[in-house]
């Protein structure tokens, strides 16, 4: 195990202390609310494809190609996301966390209201889905530096003993944007048909500009992480005796792949469980579209007790041990859930979905923050990490909703998608054996953990 004291500049007086204090919690508060920010707009984008888009943008073809058709765009987002991180992670890097973080939400927030304001199909037939895929783009390229910036702040900000806990304030953010969008697509699927296709399903994608703008009023005011300055001020201190070069990122080192391997492992069975699984039971088994919904509305209220509890358990026993054991439990769960949801039982298949989701898009989520910010030197840690995360996450979560309805439209029977999801879970678990234990790492370190 790796372990340093964090090296924090230590305040001079009270003053100091109580300014650092006030600067840790609205930078928590900044980080939940642009991660839900982050989080309600895919997850928005995930129950809308599931549940209407195929009827709004893609309504001349069959259910199960529209589904595919829905899940197309939504992997175009991730596609962005990479080549978004890499830009906005090298300039976090350079110019501070609080820079990038202050125009990632003016990005993600335009580009959702403006979903919301797409004329459909019927009214200007291609250029319908057109739209739908180029704010998809540009949304995807200011998410995938949103969600590494804050983890980096967050991680940077908080104390060695507490990080893994604190750091998965990220992780409570994406499950209150869950939270949120099934909360109001709970709403929405009240209305009748007409009045869905027609107007409702406008409304969430429009409302979520009031947490653009609250999210973008707090970071205004918020500083940067101690590390960053600690090292902006010996880079200052380096530059002027000649010493300095930051040079370029070079080729990913092990930390990079090892960052990949563990995104995959949570970030493909997480998206087919808050994903696909709603859109299979609402358009395969033409259930009831309040019964998937229910389901990640459960899951997201639990969530606000497993994430923090997940992530002070990698305070305790270590982030490998719990990241392990939650992609052992993702390997066993991915057989017996497409039999239980096959059920048509409504209670059977949100308790179905809701342990998917428990395990997948909450607890293991809430341990990878930490591990994440832990495993890079302060060097390219934001770039490094936000690609990595971004890149494990298109081979996985981005095109895994894709990938099981394309597999289930050619084999016509859910197996290969367990299959599916029992691979990805693997490549996280046997990463959890290369990777190093982190807990307690000096985040001013230089080098990456391995």
């Amino acid at each position: 195990m790796i372990k340093h004291k964090q090296g924090y500049p230590h305040s001079s007086s009270a003053l100091d202390r109580t300014d650092h204090k006030r600067n840790f919690w609205r930078a928590t508060f900044s980080c939940w609310l642009g991660t839900a920010m982050e989080y309600a707009d895919f997850a928005l984008y995930g129950l809308a494809a599931g549940i209407i888009f195929g009827d709004v943008f893609f309504p001349e073809v069959t259910p199960a190609l529209a589904l595919l058709s829905s899940f197309a765009v939504w992997s175009v987002g991730f596609i962005a996301r990479p080549i978004g991180a890499l830009f906005f992670g090298w300039l976090g890097d350079r110019r501070g966390r609080k820079y990038v973080m202050v125009i990632t939400i003016i990005i993600m927030g335009l580009s959702t209201t403006l979903i919301g304001m797409i004329p459909d199909y019927h009214t200007i037939g291609i250029w319908a889905p057109i739209c739908l895929v180029v704010l998809r783009f540009t949304q995807g390229f200011g998410a995938g530096a949103e969600l590494s910036g804050g983890t980096v702040m967050l991680g940077e900000y908080a104390s060695p003993k507490h990080r893994g806990l604190v750091s998965s304030v990220i992780a409570l953010g994406s499950n209150s944007g869950t939270l949120l969008a099934s909360l109001v697509w709970l709403l929405v699927v009240q209305l009748d048909h007409q009045n869905l296709l027609s107007w409702g399903w406008r409304l969430p994608f429009l409302s979520s500009v009031l947490i653009a703008f609250a999210a973008l009023w707090i970071r205004r005011s918020i500083r940067e992480t101690p590390v960053f300055e600690q090292r902006m001020k010996q880079l200052r201190v380096a530059t002027t005796r000649g010493e300095t070069s930051e040079g370029s990122l070079g080729r990913p080192g092990k930390a990079f792949w090892i960052m990949v391997g563990l995104r995959i492992g949570e970030n493909g069975p997480s998206y087919l469980a808050q994903g696909f699984m709603v859109g299979y039971v609402a358009k395969v088994l033409m259930m009831d579209k309040s019964v998937p919904t229910t389901a990640v509305l459960i899951a997201s209220i639990l969530g606000f007790l497993i994430i923090p509890l997940a992530g002070w358990l990698s305070d305790r026993y270590g982030r490998r041990k719990v990241y392990r054991l939650f992609c052992l439990l993702l390997m066993v769960y991915a057989w017996p859930a497409f039999t239980l949801l096959d059920s048509h039982e409504p209670w059977i298949v949100i308790a179905t979905i809701v342990t998917g989701m428990g395990l997948a898009s909450l607890g293991i989520f809430g341990v990878q923050a930490a591990w994440g910010v832990e495993l890079f030197g302060v060097r390219h840690r934001y770039t490094n990490m936000a690609v990595a995360k971004e890149l494990g996450a298109i081979l996985s979560g981005g095109t895994a909703p894709l990938i099981a309805a394309a597999l289930l439209s050619y084999y016509g029977n859910w197996w290969a998608i367990a299959l599916y999801f029992t691979v990805m879970a693997s490549i996280g678990f046997l990463t959890t054996f290369l990777a190093p234990e982190t807990r307690g790492r000096d985040l001013n370190s230089v080098d990456d953990a391995i």
